[in-house]
């Protein structure tokens, strides 16, 4: 290959994402200085932080810079090396964005072991999406066995994961999700002890029977209507994990109407980024491997079928559209 294709950000959204925000382009393989390998990618993570990087408010990371290809992570195969610690073959994790090929110099790639664990997962389970769910579980909810735990967006790519390893623990969990299909999912392949369809309109009422001795810990990825109803149903002393707040993601505000719980039943409330702690990622990155490679850890994958399909795939992770992890297949 002499050319690839990556996806730039073209403009900021204003509201909801657009097809129109983002161009795709042709560009050169770059040649490579000593220290440098390039990548053929094989799969991109699609992921919903990436909203937030859109926009150039304030925020914990950087705006994505515009007519720069888009931020995200990567999977794929050294095509080329002229770096020692890397030969042409290897699989390795990147963070090459929207893109079918990268440069690198090595410092931020991972070598990849796909003997026993399936290169796409990488991404998922055994990638930042798991220790996602691994960080909050272990670090901030550290819910006992018999303790009952929420998690919302559960049929999703994170709180999949959060709700495995909550019931390896021996808690009572309880996910929240949207429409029949993914409860059921949750349920039946993912071993979730019960799933509460925000959908249906009967929200508090199903949560309440759901959980009919409270909830002890919540992971949370909407925010909005969602999180105020765990948070009505919490014990004294309740962890939360806030992870995201996809409620919110086009700008709009998501209020807190339960507030005064956060007071009454002593909560601890904490927001992480799960790139800011990357001195667990061996330990939590070897278990989750573990779990995978010997069937413990469920997933499920939604692919979108190559790179001109990641702007549509992406607008409906935001819906939530995808079922687990959405992931873009580039070879």
């Amino acid at each position: 290959m002499t050319t690839f294709q990556r996806i730039v950000l073209a403009e900021r959204p204003r509201g909801e994402v657009k097809a129109s925000n983002f161009r795709l382009e042709t560009v050169e393989v770059p040649a490579l200085a000593d220290g440098q390998v390039l990548v053929r990618n094989h799969f991109l993570s699609l992921d919903p932080y990436m909203r937030g990087r859109m926009s150039d408010a304030k925020s914990y990371a950087a705006p994505q810079p515009l007519d720069e290809t888009m931020i995200g992570g990567t999977v794929g195969q050294v095509v080329e090396s002229k770096n020692p610690k890397f030969a042409v073959g290897e699989h390795v994790a990147g963070m090459f964005g929207w893109a079918e090929m990268g440069v690198s110099d090595g410092a931020l790639l991972r070598k990849l072991d796909v003997s026993r664990i399936p290169l796409s997962t990488y991404l998922g389970p055994v990638g930042m999406t798991g220790m996602t769910a691994w960080y909050g579980l272990n670090q901030i909810m550290q819910p006992k066995a018999g303790e009952t735990v929420a998690v919302s967006a559960a049929s999703g790519a994170v709180g999949s994961v959060v709700g495995q390893l909550a019931k390896l623990r021996g808690c009572r969990v309880v996910g929240i999700a949207g429409g029949k299909e993914k409860c059921d999912y949750v349920v039946n392949e993912l071993g979730f002890d019960a799933c509460v369809d925000y959908k249906a309109g009967n929200l508090q009422a199903d949560l309440a029977a759901a959980a009919p001795n409270g909830i002890d810990a919540i992971f949370e990825n909407v925010g909005g209507e969602v999180f105020d109803a765990a948070l009505a149903r919490t014990n004294a002393f309740a962890r939360v994990a806030l992870c995201g707040m996809i409620a919110g993601y086009n700008g709009a505000d998501v209020e807190i109407k339960n507030a005064r719980v956060l007071l009454t039943n002593r909560l601890t409330l904490r927001g992480f980024i799960v790139t800011e702690h990357m001195e667990f990622w061996p330990q939590g990155l070897t278990e989750l491997g573990m779990l995978v490679a010997t069937g413990k850890l469920k997933y499920r994958e939604t692919v979108a079928p190559d790179l001109a399909a990641a702007p549509e795939a992406f607008m409906g992770l935001l819906k939530g559209k995808n079922f687990g992890k959405q992931l873009v297949k580039l070879i």
